[in-house]
């Protein structure tokens, strides 16, 4: 079988021989006389396309021979039209490409071997063995950059033993007896590897560094390379671009402008909830006095739709602080029905979370808690009324029971 992906990694469509089709689990392994579809391997996702009206999902290597998976049988087998995902192996060579430069900038800056690399199919990884400052990262994504526009002649080669022990390569251990490739990017890197990649550094366009964090005893770089990395920054332009626009300033003004409405919001938050703090404690004063009265104690019933849960917890929180109170709330959120029922510490003769559990059943929800507090929610809203009045009856049975 001729592979011909290294002779020219450009090509996009070619015409074949069917030799084999083996069909496994539901789809067709097809081998060919020749083919530029690139295997999986070298780091590299394989190449995707069509066989005719295959589609060819996945390719791989097995035993020196290729093989497209197609979840369709090819029709023809004699001079079958080929034809490769030509977006997706660019992008690929451009990452590929990228991860090297990267690599060797970090070794040329900072003496840093790269130990483990991802090419994936939104983000790309490196696993580089020291730990970097945001100044450091700068620097090697800048270099990378440079060289990225100096256009630089990127070479396959297939040394002898002899020549590749010439080569200034820090790893590698080939097998007896066989042919290792060589990625040469001018000289600047030199490097053992079986994946494709473009003829020169101006086709990565660009490399962008995402983020970066420790991982194990390395520092692991999330990086883009060539289209994937244009249409991020283009994206984060048009973000800093809408974010400007909105504040009305520079993108030099607009950290500080962010920081001070950020200042101003939190003041905001805590004189509202200093607000709301005496507010309820006047609303403590009516509730009690307003509420019935059974057997010494008070029971508080309430539904509310417009205050939040959190408000309502505490408002239960600062009822139920004082003795001989039970509290029964109701609070009505879009299509969520939610009960939170709690009683004074002294209480000892009724289950809240007995309670709430026999009462959520009518409104199909689910909840729990203590004897002195519970809740929990439910999607019947209709029925939030009948809920609090059937827990209220049963509280003033038991209140009566133990007179």
């Amino acid at each position: 079988m001729e592979k011909l992906y290294y002779d020219n990694q450009y090509e996009k469509t070619f015409t074949a021989e069917v030799l084999e089709v083996i069909e496994k689990n539901n789809e067709f392994h097809i081998k060919l006389n020749k083919t530029y579809f690139y295997p999986e391997g070298g780091g590299a996702p394989s190449d995707t396309g069509y066989i005719e009206a295959s589609p060819i999902t996945y390719v791989y290597e097995e035993n020196d021979n290729i093989y497209h998976v197609s979840s369709i049988k090819p029709i023809k087998i004699h001079r079958v039209k080929c034809s490769i995902d030509w977006k997706k192996r660019f992008d690929t060579m451009q990452q590929h490409l990228g991860q090297h430069i990267l690599s060797a900038c970090f070794s040329k800056l900072f003496n840093a071997s790269t130990i483990g690399f991802h090419l994936g199919e939104s983000i790309c990884t490196i696993d580089i063995d020291k730990f970097f400052t945001k100044e450091q990262i700068d620097e090697a994504e800048n270099l990378s950059n440079s060289l990225i526009l100096d256009n630089i002649n990127v070479e396959f080669l297939y040394p002898t033993k002899s020549e590749l022990k010439k080569m200034p390569i820090k790893k590698i251990s080939p097998k007896i007896n066989e042919q290792i490739r060589i990625v040469k990017i001018g000289d600047i890197d030199f490097n053992p590897c079986c994946g494709i990649h473009p003829k020169s550094t101006i086709e990565v366009q660009l490399i962008k560094i995402l983020k970066w964090e420790k991982y194990k005893n390395s520092t692991r770089i999330h990086f883009l390379c060539g289209e994937r990395a244009i249409k991020e920054s283009l994206k984060k332009y048009i973000f800093s671009t809408e974010i400007c626009s909105l504040l009305k300033c520079s993108e030099a003004e607009a950290i500080a402008q962010i920081q001070k409405q950020r200042d101003e919001l939190n003041k905001i938050l805590a004189e509202n909830r200093l607000i709301k703090d005496k507010i309820s404690n006047y609303e403590i004063k009516d509730i009690l006095e307003e509420s019935e009265k059974i057997s010494g104690i008070t029971v508080v019933k309430k539904t509310c739709s417009s205050e939040s849960l959190k408000y309502i917890n505490t408002l239960a929180t600062k009822l139920t602080a004082f003795n001989d109170v039970i509290t029964l709330f109701a609070v009505k959120d879009q299509d969520k029905a939610n009960l939170i029922f709690s009683c004074s510490k002294n209480i000892n003769f009724i289950s809240m979370n007995s309670l709430l559990k026999d009462a959520i059943s009518l409104i199909d929800g689910k909840g729990g808690g203590s004897n002195f507090s519970a809740q929990g929610g439910g999607k019947n809203t209709n029925n939030l009324d009948s809920t609090l009045d059937y827990a209220f009856i049963k509280i003033k049975n038991t209140l009566n029971e133990n007179k």
